[in-house]
């Protein structure tokens, strides 16, 4: 089996010994560098032609989000980031999400963490899944997002659809650019699971709202899912969909993680295959294994589903998306920038 080559980038020696102590431990993980700063990790990029990069999000000299344009830019590898929990350093880990790292590791107790131990399986498993993702995918030109006129129909409408998203490796980057192409009136209620842990949901639902027509926050526990606004499920927790009083509410669900995932994309699917009232469109894309396929089955049993899965071509990582298709559960697949468009047409259907 190949041996994926790393260099590690970090400021911090001490963070930069453990963190390459503990790949070298998997047999097929190689650190083959270190680097102190962004402008040494390009200059070892370009000489060592590393397969990962493992890179600090805070650095001096050049930090981790400006190196990491730049490697997309000049040298294109994946990259797992390693950030802080607080709110700034959550907030640049999903910018970063969104230039094109490909997953990110949280530090359990600050820049230098004592007890990176914590992570450490957690990091070999997300820089050996990074070894496999598209990286062409991670590069490639995003459409122009259309221009909206502001609407205030949304609000107004029956609710007759409701959308809902699961995505993991990848997800962040593969959001924003559905929820940026989707109208402001959309005529149903979007609900999405992106794998990810406690406290940086709301940097994403923070980023993407600011990026896109419609409304996206992350979700409320028993409030009333409204057509024209996207809800994020939080980390840590699982995001059902029940019918209250005639009305679509977004309720939180604290049952064990599903397949090693809390939120749970399966979990989420089947709570939707006990609404019979309306139109369910469910899309899976970009994430490693096979969260979804499961939950979509019982969608699509449930009757007035509509399957829709990200292509090949397009996905970070094509794990999930793969697991649907080929247990034949999907309507349409569809390339990324084409998803929004196949969701709209969906509701009208």
């Amino acid at each position: 089996m190949k041996t994926i080559k790393v260099l590690v980038v970090d400021d911090s020696a001490f963070m930069r010994k453990w963190i390459s102590d503990f790949l070298s431990e998997h047999p097929r993980l190689e650190v083959i560098g270190t680097a102190r700063n962004g402008r040494e990790a390009l200059d070892k990029i370009a000489a060592l032609r590393p397969d990962v990069v493992t890179l600090d999000v805070e650095m001096p000299v050049m930090n981790g989000l400006e190196t990491l344009q730049r490697i997309m830019r000049d040298h294109p590898v994946p990259v797992v980031m390693v950030s802080s929990t607080t709110t700034e350093g959550a907030e640049n880990t999903i910018a970063a999400m969104q230039y094109g790292a490909v997953d990110f590791v949280a530090k359990p107790s600050g820049p230098i963490s004592l007890d990176l131990y914590k992570v450490k399986d957690e990091l070999i498993g997300k820089v050996l899944h990074a070894s496999e993702a598209n990286v062409a995918a991670l590069t490639a030109p995003r459409r122009q997002r259309p221009s909206w006129r502001p609407s205030f129909k949304a609000a107004a409408r029956p609710q007759q659809a409701i959308v809902a998203v699961g995505t993991s490796t990848g997800g962040p980057r593969a959001l924003e650019t559905v929820l940026t192409q989707l109208p402001p009136d959309l005529a149903a209620p979007v609900v999405a699971v992106q794998h990810m842990p406690k406290g940086f949901t709301t940097s994403l639902a923070n980023r993407l709202d600011a990026l896109a027509a419609i409304t996206v926050k992350e979700a409320e526990d028993g409030e009333v899912l409204r057509n024209g606004t996207a809800y994020i499920a939080p980390g840590g927790i699982h995001l059902i969909v029940r019918e209250e009083g005639g009305a679509l509410k977004a309720r939180f669900d604290e049952s064990p993680p599903r397949a090693g995932h809390r939120p749970a994309v399966d979990v989420l699917f089947e709570s939707l295959a006990a609404i019979r009232r309306c139109r369910k469109i469910a899309v899976i894309m970009t994430g490693m294994g096979s969260d979804g396929t499961a939950g979509l089955k019982k969608l699509k049993e449930s009757g007035n589903t509509k399957a829709i899965a990200e292509a090949r071509e397009t996905a970070v990582v094509f794990g999930m998306p793969r697991a649907a298709i080929e247990a034949g559960v999907v309507d349409v697949i569809a390339p990324l920038d084409s998803i929004a468009a196949a969701i709209v047409q969906s509701i009208g259907e």
